[in-house]
């Protein structure tokens, strides 16, 4: 199976989230035809970033936009749990919209990428090698 994502991309995921100790760093993941081909990191508006992730409205308008113009598409999103593990937290399940999001989740050094694929259910995907 082809992985979903670019190396550089989940390398770049993990020293946003290792720059950020204590903080959920988030961000929003881009691509074309199903493929992250990168990351926009995002101010995370949160009313307690350390113990949640809310993607700055704006950016992610300004993310819509650009792809109706041409630019790569809106794939998902990522956010780190600096208290946590690399895997989808109860507070993500009730966040997600279940319409097949891709989600990256950092933490302690490690990266998961998984699918939100139907109510209360994510679906791991293959990460890039090397």
């Amino acid at each position: 199976m082809k992985p979903l994502i670019a190396r550089w991309v989940v390398d770049a995921v993990l020293a946003e989230a290792a720059a950020a100790p204590g903080l959920e760093a988030c961000g929003l993941l881009l691509g074309r035809n199903g493929q992250i081909e990168a990351h926009l990191p995002t101010r995370n508006i949160a009313t307690d970033p350390r113990t949640a992730f809310e993607v700055d409205p704006a950016a992610l308008l300004a993310a819509h936009r650009a792809a109706r113009a041409g630019g790569p598409a809106v794939l998902g999103h990522y956010h780190s749990h600096p208290h946590g593990r690399a895997e989808p937290s109860e507070a993500d399940a009730r966040a997600a919209t279940w319409d097949g999001t891709l989600w990256l989740i950092a933490a302690a050094g490690h990266a998961r990428l998984f699918r939100a694929a139907a109510e209360g259910h994510f679906v791991e995907q293959p990460l890039a090698a090397g």
